[in-house]
């Protein structure tokens, strides 16, 4: 199997199973009869379990200088600890697996990352291709599985999401290219130098002001335009088009990243937060917000594709599994999983004005990104 197709059908059975999982998750958790507050809780682990689990994988990665056992291994137990869902109502247990399967699921993102941007290098794959079969699959699966419902029970939600992560476990399993071992740990040094040095810090700090600022967005946009008046057709289709200007934009980003460097691009994603968070805490007119959900390519997919290119760039190929391993455990676990425990408070205080904080929190990255763009310049004048 070719590698590019290969990487793809692993970050289209990685993003299926999210596509499934974020918008339908609670629907089948509720079906086993769990309470709202146990249903919150199931549904944070995963963002908050990643705090350990990334880090970890990224090590185990770096330090094998390989990264077909770690990923197999990631996706053998997320399909085991899924698949004893199906025996299990107790919410200390479901707690437990809940853990277990979010964290491998969770880990398996940054390592198809790492990998498939070390293929881009040795085998000139383009990342941004590739990864966009991720979010085309999450558009497919989350509409399929959304029209199964209607004639089907919610258990049918465990059994998609399982058969999504079969797939993975598959390709990671026969389909994954195999690439030259990365140099030791100790030939490269540490993770915690670049912890403690002057870029990493600045950046792992923008890019979460920057993913922070979709809490409210992911958590009860489609609640607050429903409360205006807004039909399930008018906000699915408001929410289609933002993953389909993020899948644009993946497929133009390296087209793109030889006239911008990767700081720019996350500058572009800063100064769209901050506008596209602050129009929406002001209107719910449905032709205002589809005009700012294309502003979606910019706060998700050009952050992305900067972040991924700045780690690409910046950290050397034995440490970049744990760094990027850090990268998603504080910019898509911790930080976005504890504002979403306060969200809830936050948006019943504020209702749509809950998006002037998430506004604030874009524009708080800009000093931030805008002082890793001039100490790259000062670099390349040294030089």
């Amino acid at each position: 199997m070719k590698p590019a197709i290969s990487l793809a059908l692993l970050y289209g059975g990685i993003f299926g199973v999210l596509g499934i999982q974020l918008p339908f998750w609670p629907v089948y958790l509720q079906g086993k009869g769990l309470s709202d507050v146990a249903i919150g809780w199931l549904l944070a682990a995963p963002y908050l379990v990643k705090i350990i689990s990334n880090p970890l994988a990224g090590h185990w990665v770096d330090a094998r200088g390989d990264r077909k056992l770690p990923l197999q291994c990631l996706a053998a137990l997320a399909l085991a600890s899924t698949f004893f869902f199906l025996f299990n109502n107790d919410f200390t247990v479901l707690l437990i697996l809940s853990l277990l399967a979010g964290g491998a699921s969770a880990a398996l993102i940054p390592l198809a990352d790492n990998l498939t941007l070390t293929a881009s290098r040795v085998l000139t794959l383009d990342y941004g291709r590739v990864r966009l079969w991720g979010s085309i699959s999450f558009i497919v699966t989350s509409f399929l599985v959304g029209e199964l419902l209607t004639v089907a029970q919610p258990s049918s939600i465990l059994w998609c999401t399982l058969l999504g992560m079969a797939l993975c476990l598959m390709v990671t399993v026969k389909g994954l290219p195999t690439l030259p071992p990365t140099q030791s740990q100790q030939q490269s040094g540490s993770l915690r130098a670049l912890l403690q040095g002057a870029d990493f810090p600045v950046f792992i700090a923008a890019a979460s002001l920057i993913q922070l600022s979709h809490v409210i967005y992911y958590g009860f946009a489609s609640l607050h335009w429903r409360g205006a008046g807004l039909s399930n057709g008018v906000i699915g289709l408001l929410w289609a088009e933002g993953v389909i200007v993020e899948v644009m934009l993946f497929a133009a980003g390296s087209w793109v990243l030889r006239f911008v460097t990767p700081q720019q691009m996350m500058l572009a994603a800063g100064a769209a937060g901050a506008l596209r968070w602050t129009v929406l805490a002001f209107t719910t007119s449905p032709w205002m917000l589809a005009i700012f959900q294309g502003l979606h390519a910019l706060t998700y997919a050009a952050c992305h594709l900067g972040a991924m290119q700045f780690i690409h760039r910046q950290v050397p190929p034995a440490s970049s599994a744990r760094a990027q391993g850090v990268y998603t455990a504080v910019t898509s676990g911790v930080v976005p999983g504890l504002a979403m425990l306060g969200s809830g408070a936050l948006y019943h205080a504020l209702g749509g004005l809950a998006f002037l904080p998430m506004a604030v929190a874009a524009g708080l990255s800009l000093p931030l990104i805008w002082r890793l763009q001039l100490r790259e310049k000062i670099r390349d004048a040294n030089y």
